[in-house]
């Protein structure tokens, strides 16, 4: 009698707790397909994010080595255009240079070589633009064949003075191509190593004519391009195939060239 009595008192102390407990248990049982699920989603999430990944770094990569490139670029750059300041900015240019030519000393004669010297002054008003005076000298023989003076292979000259402008159209740190065209006055001495015979006249009565040029003043000019290897930023070498043009006696174009040493200096 007295253990019936525990166990009904058990059962009235347990009954009101059962509803709670299965309660519970089945919420608890419900929450794990959610957390399944969420933890399914994260685990979605990150391996899409780690399967990206790669792509996003190698992009990275990529914009990084294009920003490197470019830096290097852009210093190379900024190195020629300072190359090219120190070379070309400077205000005065002279040059000293010898010279070839060929050209016809008379009326008859055939065409001789002219050995010259040139000498110049230029004055730039910018990094490819300036202005230029140009005096030179020009040496040489004239065959003129048999005549009455018995003077064969006379000695001549000519002396020009021109200016003109002269650009500087193509430039690199180590050389620049320029063109230059300039004019004046001109001299020919072709009388001076034959004495009294002058510019050889036929002497015999019946025969007309003279072997070279009177002595006198004529127009000159030059057309040129110039080539110009930097040594320094002050020193060059000069290379500048020609045309040249004068009148005496006729109206003459004969090809030649001259080279030689360019100075330059005082910035601009």
């Amino acid at each position: 009698m007295h253990l019936i009595r525990r166990f009904a008192l058990l059962l009235a102390i347990a009954l009101p707790a059962i509803p709670a407990v299965l309660a519970q248990s089945s919420s608890s049982s419900s929450s794990n397909p959610a957390q399944d699920q969420a933890q399914i989603a994260y685990a979605q999430s990150s391996t899409s994010g780690s399967g990206s990944s790669p792509a996003q770094q190698s992009a990275a990569e990529t914009q990084g080595q294009i920003t490197v490139q470019q830096r290097i670029r852009q210093r190379r750059e900024q190195r020629r255009a300072a190359a090219i300041h120190d070379n070309y900015d400077h205000k005065w240019e002279t040059y000293i240079d010898t010279g070839y030519l060929r050209f016809i000393p008379g009326p008859s004669a055939q065409r001789l070589t002219y050995y010259a010297w040139e000498t110049g002054l230029a004055r730039f008003s910018s990094e490819r633009l300036g202005w230029v005076a140009d005096a030179r000298g020009y040496f040489g023989t004239a065959y003129v064949g048999l005549n009455e003076s018995n003077i064969t292979r006379p000695a001549i000259s000519q002396y020009d003075l021109m200016i003109g402008p002269v650009y500087r159209f193509y430039e690199q740190p180590r050389y620049a191509i320029s063109g230059r065209v300039i004019g004046g006055p001109g001299y020919g001495n072709f009388e001076g190593d034959t004495a009294a015979f002058k510019n050889l006249c036929n002497l015999v009565p019946g025969r007309t004519g003279c072997l070279l040029y009177p002595n006198g003043i004529s127009y000159a000019a030059s057309v040129s391009i110039i080539g110009e290897l930097n040594v320094s930023p002050g020193i060059a070498l000069k290379l500048a195939p020609e045309y040249f043009f004068s009148g005496f006696g006729t109206f003459q174009a004969s090809r030649g060239f001259t080279g030689g040493i360019v100075y330059r200096f005082g910035k601009q």
